[in-house]
Formats: C-alpha cells, sequence, structure tokens
C-alpha cells in the first residue's frame, strides 16, 4: 500500500505540471466570474428600465446566487460519474449568454430567468474545471488551486467595473458586449479540450493509486471541513458587506473611503489566497487553515479597537490575507478527503458552503439594526475561533489510511 502512495505522489509524473493549461483555466474562471459580479451592479439600471421593485431587484441575485452555488455539487457529481471536459466551455458559455439575454429580456420574469441561466452556466464551470486544475497539478495541488481561485476572484471584482461604463453608454441592452469574450474563451478552451481531457487520462493511474490508499474516503473529516468553509464563509461575507457601513457610520470616514477600504481588503484577500497556497504545499494543509483561523480573530478585534482611518486601513490588509490564506486550500483538501469525487467535493467546497454562509448576512443584518455595526463586528470576529476549534480536528488527508498500514 505504501508502495501505490509513491506513484501519486514522488513520481517524476507527479511533479510535472501544466502550466499552460492551468494559466487557460484561470483566465476562463475569470471570464466565468465575470458574469456573477456584474449582475449587482446592473440591479439599478434594472430597477430603473423595467421599474422594479427592491424585493424584485433583491430577487435576481438570489436567482443566480441559488443556481450557481446550490447546483455545484450535482454538476460535481455528473462529472465524478462520468468525465464531462466539454462542461467547462458549455457552462462559461451559458454563464455569459445568460447575462448578455437578461439585458435584452423584456419582462421581469425574462430577465430572472436567463440570470438564472448563467448561474447554472457559472454553476457546470466550476466543479469540472477545478478537476482539471487538479489533474495538471502535479504535487503542487494547493498552489495552482490559488492561481485557479485567484482568476475567479479577479473576474468578480472587475465586473462591476467593466459594465458600468457599458450600461451607462448603452442601457442594459449594452451587456450583450458581455458575450464576447465568453465566447472567444470558449472557443480557445474547445480548442484545448483533448490536452485537458488527456490529463485526467495521464494521471489517472497515480489518482487511482491514491484512492486506493484510502480504502474508505474520509466522510468525517470532509464533512468538518465544510463545516470551516461556512463559517469563513460567513465572515467574507460579513466583512465585505459591513467592512464599508463600518468604516463611514462608526470610524466617521467618507462612503467613497469605505469603498477604498473594501477595495484594500480584496486586494489582500487575492495576495494572501496565493501566499496560502504556497505554504500549504510546503508545510501541510491543516496547519494553514488552523493557523489562518486562529490569527483572524485577534486581528479582526484589534482592527475593532483602533479609531484612527489610516490605522484601520493599514490593518485590513493582514486581516485580507489572514481570511484568504485557506482559500484554495479547503478545495484542495476536500479533493483529497474524497479522491474518488473531486467534482462533488469542489462543488461542495466553491459553491454550497460558501452560498450558506451568505446566507447568514440577513441575521447579522438584523444584529447590527438593534444592536450596532460595533456589535455586529465583534460577533464575526468571534466566528474565526469556532472555525479555528473545528479545523483542529481535522486530519491530514490519508492521515487515517496511513495510520491504518
Amino acid at each position: 500500500m505504501r508502495a501505490l502512495a509513491q506513484i501519486s505522489v514522488d513520481s517524476p509524473q507527479a511533479e510535472l505540471i501544466d502550466y499552460k493549461s492551468i494559466a487557460l483555466l484561470s483566465a476562463a474562471h475569470l471570464t466565468d466570474d465575470l458574469n456573477q459580479g456584474v449582475v449587482p451592479a446592473m440591479l439599478p439600471f434594472f430597477i430603473a428600465a423595467n421599474h422594479l421593485t427592491y424585493a424584485a431587484a433583491a430577487g435576481l441575485i438570489l436567482a443566480q446566487t441559488l443556481s450557481s452555488s446550490v447546483v455545484q455539487p450535482l454538476f460535481g457529481l455528473l462529472a465524478d460519474r462520468r468525465p464531462s471536459p466539454w462542461l467547462i466551455p458549455v457552462g462559461l458559455s451559458f454563464a455569459g449568454i445568460g447575462v448578455a439575454l437578461a439585458g435584452m429580456a423584456p419582462s421581469y420574469g425574462l430577465i430572472f430567468a436567463a440570470i438564472a441561466l448563467s448561474g447554472l452556466g457559472i454553476s457546470a464551470f466550476h466543479p469540472e474545471a477545478a478537476r482539471r486544475v487538479r489533474y495538471l497539478s502535479g504535487s503542487r495541488q494547493a498552489t495552482t488551486m490559488s492561481l485557479f481561485t485567484v482568476g475567479g476572484m479577479a473576474g468578480f471584482a472587475l465586473g462591476p467595473l467593466l459594465i458600468t461604463p457599458i450600461v451607462i453608454a448603452f442601457g442594459v441592452r449594452g451587456a450583450i458586449v458581455l458575450a464576447l469574450p465568453v465566447l472567444i474563451m470558449a472557443v480557445a478552451l474547445t480548442h484545448q479540450l483533448p490536452r485537458l481531457a488527456a490529463a485526467h487520462a495521464s494521471l489517472l493511474v497515480g489518482a487511482r493509486a491514491h484512492a486506493q490508499i484510502d480504502s474508505a474516503e474520509q466522510w468525517n473529516d470532509f464533512i468538518l471541513l465544510t463545516v470551516v468553509v461556512v463559517l469563513r464563509s460567513m465572515v467574507f461575507f460579513g466583512l465585505n458587506t459591513f467592512i464599508p457601513l463600518y468604516w463611514s457610520h462608526v470610524l466617521g470616514g467618507t462612503r467613497t473611503g469605505g469603498g477604498l477600504a473594501l477595495t484594500t481588503l480584496l486586494v489582500a484577500v487575492t495576495v494572501g489566497t496565493l501566499i496560502g497556497g504556497r505554504l500549504a504545499d510546503r508545510y501541510g494543509r491543516k496547519i494553514v487553515i488552523v493557523v489562518s483561523l486562529g490569527a483572524l480573530a485577534p486581528l479582526m478585534l484589534t482592527f475593532l479597537s483602533v479609531h484612527g482611518l489610516t490605522a484601520a486601513g493599514i490593518l485590513l490588509v493582514p486581516v485580507g490575507i489572514a481570511l484568504a490564506a485557506a482559500t484554495s486550500v479547503v478545495v484542495v483538501m476536500a479533493q483529497e478527503y474524497l479522491p474518488n469525487r473531486v467534482g462533488l467535493a469542489a462543488g461542495v467546497t466553491l459553491g454550497l458552503s460558501m452560498t450558506i454562509g451568505g446566507l447568514m448576512m440577513p441575521l447579522f443584518g438584523s444584529i447590527a439594526d438593534h444592536y450596532g455595526l460595533g456589535m455586529t463586528m465583534f460577533l464575526l470576529s468571534l466566528v474565526p475561533v469556532l472555525g479555528c476549534a473545528v479545523s483542529l480536528a481535522l486530519h491530514e488527508p490519508g492521515m487515517i489510511a496511513a495510520e491504518s498500514d
């Protein structure tokens, strides 16, 4: 059994990393998540053009969130049962076409349906793309997954910057422009499908050998890891929601300053994702998760204790790095816990678990209404403590099977 471990971890094949294909998938991830980022920025224009209520506008976000996240594990199961690299370009195409059609739709029902279609495309893209990144990554699973993850972050951040001037100039119908980069990327992916599909075949022996080591997949650890992801996502969505408000209402900054503070946090999140992936490949998955969550709580409490805008802005950098250090690590760790269900693992950690965390924001918003933003931020700073405690119970992937040998 230990000899089999050498096939998947220490063999020359395991060191081969197809950076060209990983770069392509990261660029595709950027293009895909661009379509998630543009919908919130389009809401004011949908309201003006279609005379929507705020509740109806919020329903459009719900349509995309549910279809892009909750359904991801189902696409992951599909990909696990029958490798489906074609889902990558097809999912990407639907993601962009859906948003483009939403801009041209004449009624709220059709807008809702088009955005839901976009969400389904996003949902189809992620699990299969994450599977391919795993097969292309050799022994540097966390490092390359961090590159893939950062691509999605960049797309989500660029979405509002790209769509706002377009819809100002052309109205919501201008969203059809978004179909162009999506279709170009889908063509490039289709052209590279044989290469992406071959990655699975070339490493399948090693992957199966690794799966044989873990004769029983580590479901208990996977469930604990899912809890950690939910708790992390609560903090992530909470900071994204309340940092601009805290900046202006509690620290006395301007609204523009609040936006810049959020940008600072998101840039630090990007850096933290890359750092965490590299550290996980060098020192192990669990330690990165435990240390990052353990450091996050005191950093957030320190942020809440300062009153100067400069000091608060500086502290957002380590807060963002600690928050994001485990972002790609949890995806890789989940795939290693379920080596025969890597699509499902990616679908749960990239989609469903993050959504559950986001759905907790109305609760925290209600706390802010009744007890103030300071109390809300304080409670958010305690969530990483619980996440750290849960993460201490995790095993390094494959460790249980190794001990049983």
